[in-house]
């Protein structure tokens, strides 16, 4: 039954990423003064991809044929492991934190992976960036993530989600601000990367997958957007476990509260992207520590305080 539920809420998850996607770009829009596509474009954008033909390149070996299949797999093997409206345990009864954070990182390794594949420059510049990020990025979200286990005495998300007091706590805050830095780094938005733009000097994402189009690009650009609304509900359960049924009699109430956390969480990254200007890529590392030393700091302040 367990895997039934989180078979259903991956689904979901899947489903949904386009939505949330074309929600954020609509609120970026409506924010600069333009009026902007429908919520509904990146549907599209995607149907339009899957039935368009590809263009490969010569050099290009297995592992640039295979890292749009991997990234898309284990981007839904970790959706999986994540409650998102009913709290009954990740599939076979799995749902452990680490699980999740390092199924994500298999797909960003083949990402880059690929990006060095062809042998272009701009794929070897994104890939190399995308990895520096990653090193910078990975210790403090499990940092924050760690704060969070602990208050909960365990590593699994479906404990973690439980509604406990440790919600309005210093540490919490603390955790929270440092994972959604962490989530804008991981999702390449601003002031990290920027997801609008093919510049050759600026682009970290864009850069690894230049060389892609039709269904591969389709499947990547699809990973990306479960991947962002899977961190964010991830966001969510850890940090305001709040709305989530334990059975199938809360579900109504469950899903409207998982709808307005999204809703929550993706206008504050489109008023981020909005509001904040790129930073330039020797400059990641001051915003990223100073993300790290906040999630040390939630972890040294929950252990000090008890809360």
């Amino acid at each position: 039954m367990e895997t039934v539920i989180a078979a259903g809420q991956a689904v979901l998850l899947v489903l949904c990423a386009p939505l949330l996607q074309g929600m954020i770009k609509k609120i970026k829009a409506l924010c600069q003064g333009r009026r902007g596509f429908g919520i509904l474009q990146p549907y599209r954008d995607l149907h339009r991809l899957f039935i368009k033909d590809m263009v490969v390149a010569r050099s290009a070996s297995w592992i640039f044929h295979a890292a749009p299949y991997i990234v898309f797999a284990s981007t839904v093997a970790a959706a999986l492991f994540v409650p998102v409206i009913i709290n009954r345990g990740g599939a076979l009864g799995l749902g452990d934190i680490i699980v999740i954070v390092y199924t994500l990182a298999l797909g960003k390794f083949f990402t880059a992976l690929a990006g060095l594949d062809t042998g272009t420059a701009f794929g070897g510049e994104g890939s190399s960036r995308e990895m520096t990020v990653g090193l910078l990025v990975e210790p403090m979200m499990m940092l924050a993530v760690f704060t969070a286990a602990v208050a909960a005495g365990s590593t699994n998300v479906a404990l973690i989600s439980v509604p406990k007091s440790f919600f309005l706590s210093p540490a919490n805050v603390l955790a929270f601000v440092a994972f959604y830095i962490a989530v804008i780094a991981e999702t390449g938005r601003i002031p990290v990367d920027n997801p609008d733009t093919h510049l050759e000097l600026t682009m970290i994402h864009e850069g690894m997958i230049l060389e892609y189009s039709g269904r591969y690009l389709a499947l990547i650009e699809w990973s990306h957007w479960i991947k962002q609304i899977l961190l964010l509900t991830l966001a969510a359960d850890l940090f305001f476990p709040y709305g989530i049924a334990a059975g199938a009699e809360g579900i109504v109430f469950a899903s409207g509260a998982w709808i307005l956390k999204m809703l929550l969480l993706g206008t504050a990254l489109a008023l981020t992207e909005s509001s904040r200007v790129k930073l330039r890529f020797f400059k990641l590392p001051a915003l990223l520590g100073g993300a790290f030393v906040l999630s040390l700091l939630s972890l040294v302040t929950f252990i000090v305080m008890g809360k």
